[in-house]
């Protein structure tokens, strides 16, 4: 793109980025004017511009980056630039994935450990009393809703908004930016980046509409209802094991797992929590429908939450994403901490399983065992691999990254600081070596795009297993 023009749209850019901002500012300080004043309507009507206001912020910030990125392209601050977004972006999205799944815990333990026979108003579903950080705290539920509703009511909504979106944008930056790199494995399916990318997207869209048809016309029966959600989550674990490679398949079953999780908060729990308020404030009794389908939805939520906390940390552990049968090893981990999070749930209402918890942690130690290394095949493994032979491969097949200056296109500094330059480095670091060249075998990076043999891969393998010589 012509310098000039990128000039203009940057200075564009900050005019309307200022107006935007500018704007909301002012919002903010009518909504609170009006609020003193008691004028409750107008304060709310503004409340829907500003929300919008902040939409736009966002989009607008999004906008700012594209532009940056404009400028870096082609530059050798191009992967300084993804490096630092990937950080930022990721950072974003633990943090509001811990407040979101925070929330999810502390509101199922609080539904299951209510009181609710002991002193309990006939309005009321349960109270509970807890002391935390030093101080005493009561807590009450409602069958439906107080007669008043209170002026001031806290919504539990944008942690679950910005945790899907910061996701689905590292989703963007990392699987979408470096389609060929990370996303396709020609191996698995050969793809085109477009296509890869439109089946990541339509994968999301076609898996909501499914489960919402699930919730709705199956929640009537607990056990049909289950088993058709389980029957759905083992459809798409297949499904992506068989399009992507091993480690944007898990991330994508994360991203199918947190679509489904904020497509319950944005189109069934929020939307029926504003019924229930706008018919308590107009003295109309609340529908129970919808209590009742924001509870489903969110106890289902709750399930979910254990499997997605283990996708997301998933990449560091290439002994399941790159195991020759990932998805039953994803399937297994799902089921096992799904298990662990309903037994904590049975145990906050004061029940006990005997066999959940047991079974669960079995399923997890079988996941452990059908991911080990095999012995080594190589033929000539009775004699002794040299760590010579060793550097030789290293070097000839790693250090196109895993290096102090790499010569790959797209990693200009090593990745995650490991480099084998020199004879130390190699050794100091011949667990990760055996785990991802040996085990999960997904590097060298990029499709083994340095070409590394099943024969060397066997030779590494015999030196780990007689002791990695020095």
């Amino acid at each position: 793109m012509n310098q000039k023009i990128e000039i203009m749209l940057l200075i564009a850019w900050l005019v309307i980025f200022v107006v935007i901002v500018g704007a909301t500012y002012k919002i903010h300080h009518l909504i609170k004017g009006f609020k003193v004043e008691g004028d409750e309507e107008k304060a709310d009507s503004l409340q829907t511009a500003q929300n919008w206001f902040y939409a736009l912020i966002i989009i607008a910030s999004v906008g700012g980056v594209s532009i940056l990125y404009l400028f870096l392209k082609g530059t050798i601050y191009e992967s300084h630039f993804f490096e630092w977004l990937n950080l930022v972006v990721r950072l974003m999205h633990i943090t509001f994935g811990i407040a979101w799944i925070g929330a999810s815990f502390y509101f199922v333990f609080l539904e299951n450990a209510l009181n609710r026979t002991e002193g309990v108003r006939d309005e009321l579903a349960g109270n509970l009393w807890a002391v935390h950080g030093g101080g005493f705290y009561y807590l009450e539920k409602y069958k439906l809703a107080p007669k008043e509703i209170p002026k001031h009511l806290h919504w539990f909504k944008y942690e679950a908004y910005f945790t899907w979106l910061s996701g689905f944008c590292l989703l963007a930056i990392v699987y979408y930016f470096n389609a060929s790199s990370y996303l396709i494995d020609p191996e698995v399916l050969d793809l085109k980046p477009l296509e890869a990318i439109a089946i990541s997207i339509a994968s999301l869209l076609i898996g909501w509409v499914i489960y919402d048809q699930i919730c709705r016309r199956l929640s009537k029966n607990k056990v049909v209802f289950t088993l058709a959600i389980t029957a759905l989550v083992f459809l798409f674990a297949w499904f992506y094991a068989q399009v992507f490679s091993g480690r944007a398949a898990y991330i994508h079953f994360g991203a199918f797992l947190g679509t489904l999780m904020a497509g319950n908060v944005f189109f069934v729990i929020i939307p029926g929590q504003k019924r229930m308020v706008a018919a308590a404030k107009k003295g109309n009794p609340p529908n129970p429908a919808d209590g009742k389908a924001a509870f489903l939805r969110s106890y289902t939520n709750n399930y979910f939450t254990l499997p997605v906390l283990f996708v997301m940390i998933s990449n560091h552990f290439p002994s399941t994403f790159g195991n020759t049968y990932q998805w039953l090893v994803l399937l297994g981990i799902t089921l096992g901490t799904a298990g662990i999070k309903h037994y904590l749930n049975v145990r906050e209402k004061g029940q006990l399983s005997v066999w959940v918890m047991p079974v669960s942690i079995v399923v997890l130690f079988g996941m452990a065992f059908i991911t080990a290394p095999k012995k080594p095949k190589y033929e000539n493994c009775s004699e002794t691999v040299s760590f010579a032979e060793i550097q030789t491969i290293i070097s000839n097949r790693c250090t196109v990254c895993h290096s102090s200056n790499p010569t790959d296109v797209i990693w200009k500094v090593a990745p995650n600081g490991v480099k084998y330059d020199t004879p130390e480095q190699i050794y100091n670091l011949r667990d990760k070596i055996f785990q991802r060249v040996v085990v999960s075998k997904n590097m060298p990076f990029n499709n083994n795009q340095t070409q590394m043999t099943p024969e060397e891969r066997d030779m590494i393998n015999c030196w780990i297993n007689q002791g990695a010589s020095k």
